[in-house]
């Protein structure tokens, strides 16, 4: 005797649909908050320096703040005037009492506290939580490495004023954030530079463009909220 074939039911075809429905929901919404959130880089490291107003500056004193960690010098001719105005404009656009940045000059023989003092006022940093930091260049170059920004070596007499023109974002607890590329990575630093293209591939002292400054007015005012 022939068994009866059990009618189709589209219930058993709607019901894994709704499912992958659901899942394939949820799956979006959570790449987009991944998208939107920012990555926790590490903890900042510890630093104890003196600012433009002789007075002693360490990341405790930063908590609370986020901001915004750049190493440069005063007397350099070439990318250190374009980060500096870019951290202006920052600076400006953020206009918050919780904001600041830390400029740390890796030519601290030249850099007392009062030519830091002249080169803020020269810029126009006008700020009382943009401190312009000097110390020790050992212990400046032992703290670029422990940030991994490039600071050269100061030995080397070619290399020691060199330095990268990536800035590092912290938030009021001390840690170091970022966004993540559009492969889903994290950047880890942002550019102080300029750039010829508003893709951020081209960098130029004199480029019109600054890709990295807009992200980082978005990302400071994240971390404000």
């Amino acid at each position: 005797m022939k068994k009866k074939k059990q009618p189709f039911s589209k219930s058993r075809l709607i019901l894994p649909l709704i499912i992958f429905a659901v899942l394939f929901l949820v799956i979006g919404i959570g790449m987009g908050y991944f998208k939107k959130s920012l990555y926790t880089v590490m903890k900042v490291p510890d630093f104890e320096l003196t600012d433009q107003n002789s007075k002693t500056i360490t990341n405790k004193d930063m908590l609370g703040k986020v901001y915004l960690v750049e190493f440069f010098y005063s007397r350099c001719p070439t990318i250190c005037p374009v980060m500096n105005s870019n951290m202006k404009y920052i600076d400006e656009q953020i206009s918050d009492p919780d904001f600041g940045i830390i400029s740390i000059s890796i030519d601290p023989a030249n850099d007392t506290p009062q030519v830091l003092k002249n080169h803020a006022r020269m810029i126009g940093a006008t700020s009382p939580d943009w401190h312009f930091l000097s110390g020790d260049r050992d212990y400046i170059g032992n703290l670029a490495d422990r940030f991994d920004i490039y600071v050269g070596d100061k030995e080397d007499d070619s290399e020691s004023l060199n330095h990268s023109g990536m800035i590092a974002l912290v938030d009021k607890e001390g840690n170091l954030r970022c966004r993540f590329d559009e492969n889903n990575r994290p950047v880890l630093y942002y550019s102080g530079l300029n750039y010829e293209d508003e893709a951020g591939t081209k960098a130029n002292l004199r480029g019109k463009y600054h890709p990295d400054r807009e992200k980082l007015i978005e990302d400071i005012r994240k971390l404000l909220k």
